[in-house]
């Protein structure tokens, strides 16, 4: 399936350059209390359905295997899930689940990666990292908003279906194809989301030898002494590495290893040094010696690096990142407080800057 790499192309190949400063109708909304990211995400990314456009702009799917215009993916549900628990909005929480088993589980036992722009299912492949995202926020949403049932119930249900079809050698995979019962040998490290998987261990859904090992997985894996590998081979036991990292799948790795004993000062410390050294991060670096290989900045990176600061307790390089960060706002202003550039933007790119800039707000001092 190739489907996962051309739909990373997609979202990173779309960047964002330095914008201006802030305009003064997202002054506005910033004085009636309102982040800024968040209501250009609900003017603008939300279909008439309830899903989460991919794109600000229309556009036709040349590709089935690709997101296209205002077609929804389980990504952005996932993070705008993940927004709502941040930002404790009930309402966006509820409306999240609605589109979830209205759309994207209708009728299924699993969640489809994509949907057409009218809520329907062309595919019938569901991508892990975003099932075991989902998952995890319902559980959590459980916790914090009592007397919903169903979202534990809902939660254990796909977490069946995974550890029942999705599953090769003892390991959950990158994704499984429903119709064809295809299954690839690679589990993506970023997938291994250990606090999701630790909620399922909690609620008694998951045992304990099974989230043991992803915690070994991710706790003895190698490393370059910078950067981590980039998936795991799950027949012959072999982790495979990319020659050009990017840096959104390294910080979600990271923040999975945040779960466990290992030390992530390395790469902290590289971050640190990026930025003082060049005034920013880029997207991609070369492994073998650590220079950037592409020009762009991604507002998707600063968002994700925002919240491994914070992670790592360390809070001034988060505002530091923060400080980065909101010069990437696009300068157009029909479109306040959005990542935008050249009328158009991917909400990845708007949904992991709003988790970082709920993570700064919610921080502690740090170090």
């Amino acid at each position: 399936m190739k489907w996962r790499s051309g739909r990373k192309v997609l979202w990173i190949g779309l960047v964002l350059w330095l914008g201006a400063a802030l305009g003064i109708g997202e002054s506005l909304i910033q004085a009636k209390g309102e982040n800024v990211t968040k209501r250009f995400i609900t003017m603008n990314m939300i279909n008439p359905n309830g899903t989460m456009a991919t794109y600000l702009q229309g556009a036709e799917s040349v590709n089935p295997e690709w997101a296209a215009g205002r077609e929804a993916l389980s990504e952005s549900l996932g993070f705008w899930m993940q927004a709502a628990l941040a930002s404790h909005d009930l309402v966006a929480f509820e409306k999240s689940y609605d589109a979830l088993t209205r759309y994207f589980t209708a009728d299924r036992q699993y969640i489809v990666w994509k949907l057409n722009p009218e809520g329907g299912a062309e595919v019938s492949t569901n991508a892990l990292g975003d099932d075991l995202r989902i998952i995890g926020a319902l559980v959590e949403g459980s916790r914090i908003w009592k007397g919903h049932s169903e979202w534990t119930a809902t939660a254990s249900d796909l977490a069946e279906t995974l550890l029942s079809r999705s599953q090769k050698n003892g390991y959950l995979v990158d994704f499984y194809d429903f119709s064809t019962e295809e299954l690839p040998d690679t589990l993506s490290l970023a997938y291994v989301d250990l606090s999701a998987l630790r909620r399922l261990l909690e609620e008694g859904i998951l045992d304990m030898k099974t989230y043991n090992r992803y915690h070994s997985l991710l706790q003895g894996m190698p490393d370059d002494g910078v950067f981590y590998p980039k998936a795991y081979h799950v027949v012959n036991g072999e982790y495979t590495y990319d020659e050009n990292v990017n840096l959104i799948d390294q910080l979600l790795v990271a923040m999975h290893v945040g779960e466990t004993q290992r030390s992530q000062e390395s790469l902290l410390q590289f971050l640190k040094q990026e930025l003082k050294q060049t005034g920013k991060i880029a997207g991609q670096y070369r492994r073998v010696d650590r220079k950037a290989v592409v020009k762009y900045e991604s507002s998707s990176v600063y968002g994700l690096a925002i919240m491994f600061a914070i992670q790592m307790e360390d809070r001034p390089f988060a505002v530091k990142l923060n400080k980065r960060l909101q010069t990437l706002k696009g300068k157009d202003t029909r479109y306040p407080g959005g990542y935008v550039f050249e009328k158009n933007t991917h909400v990845f790119d708007n949904l992991l800057p709003l988790l970082g800039e709920y993570a700064i707000d919610r921080g502690g001092h740090g170090k």
